[in-house]
């Protein structure tokens, strides 16, 4: 196989999560980075856990990370259908091509010969796998199950051996047969297993590479057996190293696994959300954290994943995003900031005004969501000391003297710019000896109640003198 396509190929059961995410991400650089296709492929032969609207939350969740791919259910493609509860057709066509050949065989053994017969081999002490009770059936014994209306499902005959094969990650794996039982390949109800569609899709849609998470490890040697028995060629394997919460279990919806949706929600980038995600088992040859997007596919390469477990730090996903934040144009920050601001009740009209805002949190943002947190500062009048330990800083012989000197120093500016402020400030330090924290603190629970929060002179700036002096004044007690 020349061509390099790839396959992302959820289950639509729900939301994305990172784990989804990271998997979609690795392919989709892959194909990238080798001028290859990515196919978007809906497996949703499991009607059981199908989630009505899913396949649009995935592709609305991809499309918003910036990931594209050249084949799926809303772009066509030569390979289709893309949806794999339409493609039942080819998997009949497979499985009753494996039952002429003699390497399938209809099995009627019922759950409970089935749990049975599992709970005598682990009685024995032995690994539970199917005794191929149905293997050399006779025909009236068949004969009769059908009569009694059993539906049967259909196994495929494991041969004797071992199957080995070069995980792009991992390196060689090699299985024991003998430790795999004849596997369902045809439900009862006629739909496919997953190992077996996902073969006969797999195949016919031509894929190269199958790049998936280490959960799917164990299904690889039924599905080379599958490849051939069915004379197709094998593509090349590559599967992840798990990604663990902070209590070290598997990522999982079941586990606290956020969507990707809730990320989107909350003022998660979609550049941070990439590159925080490419680095779970994968690092740069550089070191570096912050990595963009043309450098990802330029530099990814498997040999340098670890298949070591990644545990997935909202924390530092957080501080990467702050990052990328910082990193934005203000223009654009305050697009992505007005949703969050309008949705808080606070009038987004004056764009000068907003802008003046974005530039003043900015350094104190992780999440844009965050902006309607400090916003109140900018929107609401009450400024009053918010704590017993503000009210005494304001009210101690040091603050009273740095509020006097500023009041008296200001009154010789026109306006009060940022570097006005500045200014004016390192005039007050000169004249009062103050520095540090014990100049700034007074001058910040003066402008705003609070011990914390955005830049001083950005914040002074949005304001103007007259409410900056306003508010020094009342710090004095004078009305």
């Amino acid at each position: 196989m020349s061509e390099v396509r790839v396959r992302f190929a959820p289950s639509p059961t729900g939301a994305l999560h990172a784990g989804n995410v990271r998997t979609a991400l690795l392919n989709w650089i892959f194909a990238k980075q080798q001028n290859g296709s990515l196919i978007l492929r809906i497996e949703d032969t499991d009607q059981d856990r199908h989630v009505i609207g899913s396949e649009e939350m995935i592709s609305d969740d991809l499309k918003w990370l910036g990931l594209d791919w050249q084949e799926g259910m809303d772009v066509g493609g030569d390979y289709g259908p893309y949806l794999q509860s339409d493609r039942l057709d080819f998997h009949k066509e497979y499985a009753d091509k494996l039952l002429n050949d003699g390497i399938a065989y209809r099995c009627y053994c019922s759950e409970e010969e089935l749990d049975a017969a599992r709970k005598k081999a682990l009685a024995e002490g032995n690994q539970p796998r199917y005794n191929g009770m149905c293997r050399e059936i006779s025909s009236s014994e068949e004969k009769k199950k059908i009569d009694e209306g059993i539906k049967p499902v259909l196994r495929f005959k494991v041969r004797e051996g071992s199957v080995t094969f070069n995980d792009m990650i991992k390196g060689e794996i090699s299985w024991d047969l003998s430790n795999i039982g004849d596997f369902v390949i045809i439900r009862s109800n006629g739909m496919p297993s997953y190992n077996f569609a996902v073969v006969v899709d797999d195949a016919l849609m031509k894929i190269s590479h199958v790049i998936r998470g280490e959960g799917h490890v164990s299904n690889t040697p039924k599905q080379m057996l599958l490849y051939e028995a069915l004379n197709f060629d094998i593509p090349n394997f590559a599967h992840t190293a798990t990604i663990l919460n902070k209590e070290k279990k598997t990522l999982s919806k079941r586990n606290g696994a956020v969507s990707i949706k809730r990320y989107r929600e909350e003022g998660y980038l979609p550049e941070a959300l990439i590159n925080y995600l490419s680095l779970l088992s994968w690092s740069s040859e550089s070191g570096d954290d912050i990595i963009d997007m043309d450098r990802l596919i330029s530099e990814f390469s498997f040999s340098r994943m670890s298949s070591s477990a990644a545990v997935f730090d909202d924390d530092k996903l957080t501080w990467m995003n702050g990052q990328y934040i910082r990193a934005l144009s203000k223009e654009d920050l305050m697009e992505l900031s007005i949703p969050y601001l309008q949705s808080a009740g606070y009038s987004t009209d004056d764009k000068e005004k907003t802008l003046l805002i974005v530039e003043a949190v900015r350094g104190n943002l992780s999440t844009v969501s965050e902006i309607a947190n400090y916003a109140s500062l900018f929107y609401d009048s009450d400024y009053t000391p918010k704590g017993d330990e503000e009210s005494e800083i304001l009210q101690n012989e040091d603050s009273q003297r740095i509020f006097k000197s500023f009041l008296k120093i200001a009154g010789e500016f026109d306006q009060l710019s940022e570097e006005d402020f500045r200014s004016i400030m390192k005039s007050v330090q000169e004249e009062t000896g103050l520095k540090g924290k014990n100049l700034w603190m007074p001058v910040r629970i003066a402008l705003t109640g609070q011990n914390h929060g955005p830049e001083l002179q950005k914040l002074a700036e949005y304001f103007g003198k007259d409410e900056v002096l306003s508010r020094f004044n009342i710090a004095l007690g004078i009305k």
